[in-house]
Formats: C-alpha cells, sequence, structure tokens
C-alpha cells in the first residue's frame, strides 16, 4: 500500500530535497558552490565529495566546533553571522594549519528576521571587525530577501527585489569607501525567479525553494502551478457520507500543516478534483470534502490515490525518507535525504 508517498516529477532544477543525486544535478557534476541550513546537511554533503559549502545559518555557538571541524576539513566552508559575539567564538578558535575562518556577514535588508540592520552603524563596524580579525576573512555580504512571501504578482516581487539589492549593494559601497572588498549576494525563490537587472550586480543569488516550487509560489506569482515537480501520493481510506467527506491516509505528518488551510482547496491542491479541498488533518489522517455539493463515492473507492500538491514543498519533503523520481508516470529513480540539524 502506498502510504504519504512522496513523488518527485522529473525536472531540471532539483535542490531542496537534499539528496547527493540533485545536488549532483543542480551543480552540474562540479559538487561545488552548494548552500545548505543545517550543519546535517553540510555533514552529508561533504561525505558525498562536496568540497565548497556555504552554511546560510547565523552560527550558533554550541556548533562552533563542529563547524571547525568542516572548516578544517574542506577546501571550502563558509559561515554566517550577525553578531560582535559571534566573531568572538571563532577568534577564540582559531583554525588548524593557518586556515581562515570564511564568513558572510548576514545583513537585514527589511525581510525582519536574521541579520544585522543594514542601516544601523554597527552593521558596518561589525563589518570592519570581521576583516580585521586574524584568522578570519570577511567573505561577502548575505542578505535574504524572504519579505517577498508576502507578495503577490511579480510586480511586487520585483519591488523587494529591486529594494533589497539596492540596501545591499548601497552598504557594498560603505565598504569599499573603508577598504574592504567582498562579495555580494541576496536571494529567495521569488526574487531569483522573476530578477531585476540590477541583480546582474551582485556576486551570487542564492534560491532555495525554486528547485520543486509549491502552490504557495504559484500564488505569490513565482511559478506556475504546472511548475512544480512535487507530489504526495495518498490513498482513500474512508467513507463518511454522514459528513460528506472521505477518509485519506495522509495526515500533518505526511505534508505538514504549513499554509494553515488557508487555500480554498485546504491544505494543498489536491490534482485533476478542483472541487475537493483537504479540510483538516490529524497525524495520519486527512478529512477532504467538496468545496460545493454531494460526493460522488463511486468516483473515490477505497483504495484509489489522490495526488496531493503541496502548500509548502520544504516542509513537505522533510517528512519523507525517500523521494520516488518519476517521469511520464514511469518510476526512475529513488533518491534518500539527509534529516536532522
Amino acid at each position: 500500500m502506498l502510504t504519504d508517498l512522496l513523488c518527485i516529477q522529473d525536472s531540471d532544477e532539483v535542490s531542496v530535497c537534499v539528496s547527493s543525486e540533485c545536488a549532483d544535478i543542480m551543480t552540474g557534476g562540479s559538487q561545488r558552490c552548494i548552500v545548505v541550513s543545517t550543519l546535517a546537511e553540510a555533514c552529508f554533503y561533504a561525505d558525498h565529495g562536496y568540497d565548497d559549502i556555504l552554511y546560510a545559518y547565523s552560527i550558533p555557538f554550541d556548533k562552533v566546533e563542529r563547524c571547525a571541524a568542516l572548516s578544517e576539513r574542506l577546501d571550502l566552508f563558509q559561515i554566517l553571522l550577525d553578531h560582535p559575539d559571534a566573531l568572538e567564538q571563532l577568534r577564540k578558535r582559531p583554525l588548524k594549519d593557518g586556515r581562515q575562518w570564511h564568513v558572510w556577514l548576514k545583513l537585514d535588508c527589511g525581510n525582519g528576521r536574521a541579520g544585522v540592520l543594514h542601516s544601523e552603524p554597527g552593521a558596518l563596524k561589525l563589518a570592519e571587525a570581521i576583516a580585521k580579525t586574524e584568522g578570519v576573512e570577511l567573505t561577502g555580504v548575505y542578505a535574504h530577501c524572504g519579505n517577498t512571501y508576502y507578495c503577490t504578482g511579480v510586480e511586487q516581487i520585483q519591488a523587494v527585489a529591486q529594494e533589497t539589492t539596492k540596501l545591499t549593494l548601497q552598504f557594498m559601497e560603505k565598504l569599499k569607501a573603508v577598504g574592504i572588498t567582498c562579495k555580494s549576494s541576496i536571494g529567495s525563490t521569488p526574487t531569483c525567479s522573476h530578477p531585476v537587472k540590477d541583480m546582474a550586480q551582485l556576486s551570487e543569488v542564492h534560491p532555495g525553494n525554486y528547485v520543486f516550487y509549491d502552490v504557495q509560489q504559484s500564488t505569490i506569482g513565482s511559478c506556475c502551478l504546472e511548475d512544480v515537480a512535487v507530489r504526495v501520493l495518498t490513498r482513500v481510506i474512508g467513507h463518511c457520507p454522514h459528513r460528506n467527506q472521505l477518509l485519506i491516509d495522509c495526515g500533518w505528518a505526511g505534508i505538514s500543516l504549513d499554509g494553515a488551510g488557508k487555500l480554498p482547496t485546504g491544505y494543498a491542491v489536491i490534482e485533476g478534483h478542483p472541487n475537493l479541498k483537504l479540510l483538516s488533518m490529524t497525524q495520519e489522517h486527512g478529512r477532504v470534502e467538496p468545496i460545493s455539493g454531494q460526493l460522488d463515492y463511486s468516483e473515490y473507492p477505497l483504495g484509489s490515490l489522490l495526488t496531493l500538491i503541496p502548500y509548502h514543498s520544504c516542509a513537505t519533503a522533510v517528512m519523507h525518507p525517500v523521494y520516488h523520481v518519476h517521469s511520464e508516470g514511469r518510476l526512475v529513480g529513488k533518491w534518500t535525504p539527509t534529516r536532522g540539524w
């Protein structure tokens, strides 16, 4: 029986799933220039031959030693920081054999999550401190424009992309004025799906979700629903005519509660059935009902399959221990991702 089976459609772009197979596709076999969000991912890729990794998360102090081990092992392991105390942690842990810590300054250009605020005088002071600290190199400035996730449509996305790019480049000019040169980067799937001209002045861009896309990205305007490359297969396991509902064997443990059911179709889009809504879920069960009218249970016999397109592919993909890759209805491979932190 297929239960909560994650399927990946044949695609030219794959990396969010954190497997070596898709990373090889994304890097064209070079096994360099990848970005991860957990040390588990960094170690996974390092064990699979990747030698140029950016850990895009402001370094937690309890993980300094693990980061040091990767920095001493790999050709290039890069980290983020956004506070002087983090820099002090690196200063107190010099790397062996004359190696340097490769550090990106995390800059907040309006996203309101991690990062030192671009307009704060402390941002420039921290950049100067990184550049002057023995054993540490200021590799670049890193801004994430996750505020594009509140956008609807290309115009709004590009407005955020333009503002984030402008603020990042302005900060780079401040660095240049005090004699510091380094890389610059912004990133988010919406901005990289609809880049603005000025983004060409940046050194790098760092999207992530674009590998699979999802329903959320289609509502933002990053893509069309047809571009989404991930599905969850689930079976009908119950008929509930007294509630005008179906019961399926996919609960939140198979697709996540991300999105809070705010789509017209609930927690997901049920492919090929525009009148069905994934109304609610418990851990292993989902309740499906029609948006209007009465269910014809003969169309959904017990044991039949429904295909769910997830609201957020990152949150869904992390729920599954294996990805079944298919093309035109044929299973062409299985990918095993890493897990944990």
